[in-house]
Formats: C-alpha cells, sequence, structure tokens
C-alpha cells in the first residue's frame, strides 16, 4: 500500500509539473505573439503619413498608398471675413492636417500647387501631394499632345521648386467623352513618361464623366487614381456602375464636391456665423454617408480653417453607419440643396447614380 501511495503521489508530482510547463509554454506563446502583433502593427502604421490613431486610413487602389478617410481638396471657398494672410492660412490649415492625421492634399491648377508647395516647404516629404495644371492640360485645345503636357508640367514643377509628386492627375474636359481616343493616348502617354521618369510617383485623371472614366480604366491599365463628384445625393448604381470597372481595376478613388460647392450649407462658412453649428453637422452627415461606400478612398472636402480639419477628423471618428433619424436629417437637407443649386453646378444631378 505505501508504495502503491508513493507511485500516485509520483504520477500526480509529474501531473502538476506537466500542467504547470504547459501553462508556462502558453503564456511565453501567448506573450511572443501579442509581442509580434504588436510589432506587426507598428510596422504597418510606420510608413503612414501623418499617422494618427484616431484618423482612419484607406487603400488607394493599386498605388498601394494609405491615404487618410478624408483629405484636403485643393480649391477654396474664401469668404469677406477671412483677413488672414493667405499664406498664412494655407499653412495652418496644413499644419492642422497634419496633426489630426490627413495625409492627402489634392492640388489641382497652377495657383494651389504655388500655394501648397509653400505651405509644406522644408516638409515636403511629410505629406502626399497631388498635381495638375488645369488652365494648362488636356481641357484647353493647345495642350492634348504629350508633349505639351509634360512641358506645362515640367514648367510647374520647377515653378513650384518641386522634385517629384506623388499623384499627377491631369484635369480632362468637361464631359471627357469629348475627348478623340487619340487625346487619351497621348495623355496617358504624358503621365507614362513622367512615372518613367521618376517625376510623378503615381498617375491618375480627374473627369465628370463616368462612362469616360469607366472606358479608360479599362482600356488604359497604367491609371492609378481617378476623381470625380460624389454627394450626399449620389448612390451606387443598379446597373452597369462605375463602381463595377473600379473594383476590376483596383483603382483608388478621390470623390470631389461633397458638399456639392457648399450648397448643402446656409452658412457661408465664415467663422461665427449664426449657421456654423448645423452646417457643420450637415457636413459630418455628409463625411460618414459617403465613406460608407468602401469604394470611395476618401471624399476632398476644401477647408478654410484648423476648426473645419477638426470637423473633419471628427466625421471620421463617429460611428459610420447613420441611424434612422440621421438619413432622415440628411435626406431632407441633401434634398434643400438639389433644389438650390446654382446654374453653374446643375450638372451635379448627372451623378446621383454612379
Amino acid at each position: 500500500m505505501e508504495r502503491i501511495s508513493q507511485m500516485k503521489d509520483s504520477e500526480l508530482s509529474r501531473r502538476a509539473f506537466l500542467q504547470k510547463s504547459s501553462i508556462v509554454a502558453a503564456g511565453t506563446v501567448v506573450g511572443a505573439i501579442s509581442a509580434k502583433s504588436v510589432a506587426a502593427k507598428q510596422s504597418s502604421t510606420s510608413k503612414i503619413l501623418c499617422y494618427n490613431p484616431d484618423m482612419e486610413y484607406r487603400r488607394l487602389g493599386k498605388t498601394n498608398l494609405m491615404v487618410s478617410a478624408v483629405c484636403l481638396g485643393g480649391h477654396w471657398k474664401r469668404v469677406n471675413v477671412m483677413e488672414q494672410d493667405f499664406d498664412q492660412n494655407r499653412k495652418e490649415v496644413v499644419d492642422r492636417c497634419m496633426e489630426v492625421g490627413i495625409n492627402y492634399i489634392d492640388a489641382c491648377c497652377r495657383k494651389e500647387v504655388l500655394a501648397y508647395s509653400r505651405a509644406l516647404k522644408g516638409r515636403r516629404d511629410k505629406m502626399y501631394m497631388a498635381l495638375s495644371y488645369c488652365g494648362k492640360e488636356t481641357r484647353n485645345p493647345e495642350y492634348r499632345t504629350a508633349k505639351k503636357l509634360l512641358e506645362c508640367f515640367d514648367a510647374l514643377m520647377k515653378e513650384s521648386g518641386q522634385d517629384y509628386t506623388d499623384i499627377w492627375r491631369i484635369t480632362c474636359f468637361e464631359p471627357g467623352g469629348k475627348h478623340t481616343f487619340n487625346t487619351s493616348c497621348e495623355l496617358v502617354a504624358a503621365l507614362e513618361k513622367a512615372k518613367k521618369q521618376g517625376k510623378a510617383r503615381h498617375i491618375g485623371i480627374s473627369s465628370h464623366d463616368r462612362r469616360w472614366h469607366k472606358m479608360m480604366i479599362e482600356q488604359f491599365p497604367q491609371l492609378e487614381v481617378i476623381l470625380f463628384p460624389y454627394t450626399s445625393m449620389s448612390k451606387v448604381a443598379p446597373r452597369e456602375s462605375l463602381f463595377d470597372a473600379i473594383k476590376k481595376c483596383d483603382v483608388g478613388v478621390f470623390g470631389i464636391k461633397p458638399f456639392a460647392g457648399n450648397s448643402l450649407f446656409k452658412g457661408d462658412s465664415s467663422p461665427g456665423s449664426p449657421h456654423a453649428e448645423e452646417d457643420d453637422r450637415k457636413a459630418r452627415l455628409a463625411i460618414r454617408y459617403i465613406l460608407c461606400n468602401r469604394a470611395i478612398t476618401a471624399p476632398i472636402p476644401g477647408l478654410i480653417s484648423r476648426h473645419q480639419v477638426d470637423n473633419m477628423a471628427k466625421a471620421v471618428k463617429e460611428r459610420r453607419e447613420l441611424d434612422v433619424a440621421e438619413k432622415a436629417e440628411l435626406e431632407e437637407a441633401s434634398q434643400k440643396m438639389w433644389a438650390n443649386l446654382p446654374a453653374n453646378y446643375q450638372w451635379l444631378k448627372d451623378w446621383q447614380y454612379v
């Protein structure tokens, strides 16, 4: 009996030892996995420009750039009460964008390229910036050859003091379908050459023509990014949607005119406007709605103050899906926006179904 008892004690001791060893080993493995997960997360975010944990980042199609869920549009609407020095205003807006994690600027004309190049002086590599010389690109019949497009591109690069642009996205004729196929070939040839020379790291086009966009990204797989209007009234078309081609071709998308040229708002965007709080809320609702479409990489509103930058960052942090009351509120505001579109923005109605 004594021997049996000793054997049982020995077995129990051995079992306890093995159990304890297993627990320690498991803890070591879990610890190692956790450490690897943290390291992987740090590695995955270390290459994101202006990374802020409170900002969302999305893959810009086949460029593989990770850009913020809201970016800075190049256009701005000045208001009379803005007495601040213009360059100082742009610098402060860019500063705040970098602080909240917004990491892309879309500069689509000479004035914008020069303004944002000055704002990024000494820190150009800290943000992504696109370039377009809209006045001297394919909208102008004098600039519809690869040679002329490259000449103007090089001239603006030199004038703005840049060695490269992250994205050269040519601003095309409206509607783009009015371009001949030969012009389409010329503009893609110009983009390709700039990319091969290392002057443009990525390439794309901007147009207000859905069918032409579809043709271009399917015909020319070299194109990596496209820009087109997408507002709080825009929806995915039930048939023959542009988004089908976008997904198939793995193209990044920036949504322009998210507020329909400010027609969504009651106020004038000026500081202290009696409608400021209501307009801020409308802006956030619109951005949240747009971001529900995962095929849109990022909307690119024009922003004129640090406050507006903060409001966009707040929109990204808020719950994504709108509840029933919010949907009704945005629908009412959007219908009024649609009814109040000025004559020069009526074309936006063509972008209700995309």
